[in-house]
């Protein structure tokens, strides 16, 4: 209320007025164009719905703070009594903290935009000059300035852009004839045609084709600077005559030029210095080791610790070769994603008399051994306390292969009460593991994937083999897994990555303590054991850590019909449901798959706003064993599953869809994003249900923010479930982000997306089954908004998400039912959700 209260010209002096809109008018229409208006010099103060709280917050601080103050301990004697209160140095400081404050209001907030004409003359020429380089030469820029008594003015631009200039004719006049036919060969691909409207930016951008056209055929001293138009305006208003001028090559020398056609420079050598670190080439070392491997000439001033094919296969300048910038480009990208040099530089020396060049490339090795710790405290609705540590080391160039291993173990401990016991334990959670990864600098494979997989997509292999044994859920499992995988990247935005092997072994150490853990489905059991008279209205199955207990026994009378409940009877679906819940939790699962991730992401660098970015993964598993276990006819247990190593093996297929589009302007923080995901895993042959590990959750702070994680789903039933998953999930989000003020940012969203299990997943119950299209009625809708703080390297996010519309309660009673503070689910992340 009392920012609402202050006037927006509160510090508007007298005669001037505050700014309050832009308006531009294009042909007799207004536009909404971004690009357009974001041209004027002067912008209004920036608002949220068009509430202007930066500039409100700037007016909360006062002008002359230092003499206010100063005025103040003036009056009544107060200088002297604070004086002796507080004494002078506190006195100063008070004065010191007061001025800071008033300091820090003007530093986040925003000072008023005050009319100045003379920007307002200077963007009439600036959208003059906008419409003449996009073809209307003739274009006619006016402006009108409506100034109100309460100090605010608005400022209205009109465009007329009359009929555009189109380019009539196109000649050319290049005087190397090697250049000439080139271009004329490339002529199709020129951005600049006849009967085309005359745009600048398709001159530049020809410029720079032309020049990475010839700097790529071998014309080493050619540059963007020889490439000229000259523009004919005086044939006609609307008609252009253009000219394409490239010059011959000047050759400067201390006092006078000469010019001569261009030539095509051929690679005469090329030379690898592989330790060329300053300290070598500053002492001018002498070299001591050299070898030539397949036309490349390698030296060390050391001894040579690398392979000779380790380092050429990343070099793709080739004696006897046509000069190419690319090649330049692609070895530098190479030998910096191998992660074994310090800034590798490629450099040329030319000789004029016979047109060659002399390739010298320059590495300077990172050390070989590189270690690194982490140490991290959390806190969950699991354990009051966690500590972890971790702790990695890098080798590099193993075997002389240019080739990384990667070694990391981790270790945590924590606190909690245990979910099987009801006696407090101190650090009963841990869990310890490590990891052992090699990557490859090439694709490891036994034929040549040379034509499949070119070098120019930098690939690399990576073997991984991983164990953990934890303690953290009262069940207690050992995981051993180990993955063979290519990668490659087709373009800068692209990368594709294969998994042919992923293998996964889950052991579960204390699966007895199922219902000790899951407590939520052992009170239901009690319930339903009360309610048919199975236990005394007081009692309870009691379940002691052992192989079988009371809940066991039960469940089985249940389903012997041994009891009086009957199929169709809700306490029976829901024992059912309990009983099959138990078996998938509980079991051990051994998952041999291949799977393929697909990425494109357009987006530049981190100040880039408008970009979208596409995941597509596909997975299929235990298709190679149930081949093997089909030929060796091999036996199946009591399930009708074959097993391996006494497991049953898990066999899925298995994609999901990702896609995140941004909306907004490079560094500007107001940016609408969205984000749409799909993702199915369907059980067939040797599996009837999905594991555990690979099937799909809603909810949480990265998900649907107004259901905590494993609690939304699936479908429309109400789950009490402790982790409630499927294997069919939807989601959707969208996202508006702003500045509010300083480096806080603020966030209002939708998100909207359901779990649910299908063709024929687990359980039967219809709640939780997606049948057809009408299933799409549950999907959850969640709102909220956001407060962020950038700290530039990572963000501090904290959203709160008001259940919209819920699908587990009753039809007509969905929609902002619980939409209050007292049900909103409050979540804290690091970074964007998306």
């Amino acid at each position: 209320m009392l920012i609402v209260s202050c006037s927006t010209v509160k510090r508007v002096k007298d005669g001037k007025f505050l700014l309050t809109e832009n308006e531009i008018e294009v042909d007799g229409k207004v536009t909404s164009n971004e690009r357009l208006n974001n041209i004027p010099l002067q912008k209004p103060n920036s608002s949220i719905n068009f509430f202007p709280l930066n500039l409100h917050i700037y007016n909360l601080a006062r002008p002359n703070r230092d003499s206010i103050f100063e005025d103040w301990l003036d009056k009544s004697n107060r200088r002297k009594r604070l004086t002796n209160t507080l004494s002078k140095k506190q006195l100063n400081k008070l004065k010191q903290s007061t001025l800071s404050f008033n300091t820090w209001l003007k530093r986040i907030g925003e000072a008023p935009t005050i009319l100045n004409e003379e920007k307002t003359e200077k963007t009439k020429n600036r959208l003059r000059a906008y419409y003449y380089k996009r073809g209307f030469l003739y274009n006619e820029v006016n402006y009108t300035i409506e100034k109100d008594s309460n100090k605010k003015a608005q400022v209205k631009y009109t465009i007329t852009k009359n009929l555009p200039s189109i380019i009539d004719t196109l000649k050319t006049t290049i005087k190397t004839p090697i250049i000439d036919s080139i271009y004329k060969a490339s002529i199709d691909a020129s951005l600049i045609k006849e009967g085309q409207q005359y745009d600048e930016d398709n001159f530049t951008n020809e410029r720079l084709r032309i020049n990475k056209l010839m700097r790529n055929s071998g014309f080493y001293f050619f540059g963007q600077d020889y490439v000229r138009f000259e523009i004919d305006t005086f044939k006609s208003r609307n008609s252009l005559n253009t000219e394409l001028f490239i010059d011959n090559r000047i050759i400067r020398y201390s006092d006078s030029t000469n010019t001569r056609p261009f030539k095509v420079f051929k690679i005469k050598a090329v030379n690898i210095i592989t330790d060329a670190s300053n300290e070598n080439l500053i002492d001018t070392k002498q070299i001591k080791d050299s070898t030539t491997y397949n036309g490349y000439n390698l030296y060390s001033f050391n001894k040579l610790k690398f392979k000779p094919k380790a380092l050429t296969d990343a070099i793709f300048i080739k004696k006897g070769d046509v000069y190419r910038d690319i090649d330049r480009t692609r070895t530098s990208d190479y030998l910096n994603q191998l992660q074994m040099f310090r800034y590798p530089t490629v450099d040329y020396v030319a000789d004029e008399t016979d047109s060659t060049l002399v390739a010298n490339i320059l590495l300077s090795p990172l050390k070989k051994y590189k270690l690194q710790f982490a140490f991290d405290v959390s806190q969950s609705n699991i354990q009051t306390i966690g500590f972890a540590f971790s702790t990695g080391l890098k080798i590099r160039n193993i075997l002389r292969g240019a080739k990384t291993l990667d070694i990391s173990a981790l270790g945590s401990i924590g606190a909690s009460k245990d979910a099987g016991n009801n006696e407090d334990s101190f650090f009963d959670i841990n869990e310890f593991g490590g990891s052992v990864g090699l990557t490859i600098p090439r694709i490891f494979f036994p034929l040549n994937t040379n034509n499949i997989i070119p070098k120019s997509m930098s690939p690399n292999t990576k073997i991984n083999i991983s164990a953990t044994s934890q303690q953290n859920i009262g069940l207690d499992r050992q995981t051993l897994s180990s993955i063979l995988a290519y990668n490659w990247f087709p373009s800068k935005k692209v990368t594709n990555r294969l998994e042919l092997f992923n293998i996964q072994y889950v052991r579960n150490l204390n699966p007895e303590n199922y219902f000790g853990v899951y407590s939520n489905s052992f009170d239901r059991l009690n319930d339903i054991a009360r309610d048919i008279g199975y236990i005394g209205s007081n009692d309870e199955l009691l379940n002691p850590p052992s192989d079988y207990g009371p809940a066991d026994v039960f469940i089985d009378d249940v389903l012997n019909n041994n009891t009086s409940l009957s199929q169709g009877d809700v306490g029976y679906t829901d024992v059912n449901n309990i009983n099959q819940r138990q078996d998938r939790l509980t079991e051990n699962n051994l998952i041999l798959s291949t799977n393929f991730n697909y990425t494109r992401d357009t987006r530049i660098d981190l100040s880039d706003n408008n970009f979208s970015r596409f995941k597509y993964h596909v997975e299929l598993a235990g298709n190679l064993l149930s081949g093997i276990s089909n030929l060796t006819n091999s036996n199946r247990n009591s399930n009708g599953r074959y097993e391996i190593l006494n497991v049953p093996f898990s066999q899925y297929f298995k994609t999901e869809l990702d896609y995140v589009k941004y909306f907004g302007k490079r560094g500007r923080k107001n940016v609408l994003a969205a984000r749409a995901y799909f993702g199915i895993a369907i059980p067939f042959g040797n599996s009837s249900n999905i594991p555990f590990v690979e099937s799909f959750f809603a909810g949480g702070p990265n998900d649907n923010r107004a259901w905590t994680a494993y609690n939304l789903g699936p479908g429309s039933s109400q789950n009490t479930n402790e982790f409630n998953e499927a294997n069919l999930k939807l989601h959707f989000s969208l996202e508006q982000r702003f500045n509010l003020f300083g480096n806080f940012d603020g966030a209002l969203f939708v998100d909207a997306g359901n779990i649910w299990n299908a063709f024929g997943n687990v359980e039967d119950d219809p709640q939780s089954t997606f049948n057809n299209f009408k299933s799409l009625r549950n999907i959850a809708v969640g709102s909220g908004f956001g407060i962020r703080y950038d700290f530039t390297f990572f963000v501090l996010r904290s959203d709160i998400g008001f259940k919209t519309y819920d699908p587990s309660l009753t039809k007509g009673n969905r929609w902002f039912t619980n939409y209050n503070f007292s049900n909103a689910t409050y979540n804290i992340g690091i970074n964007y959700p998306f």
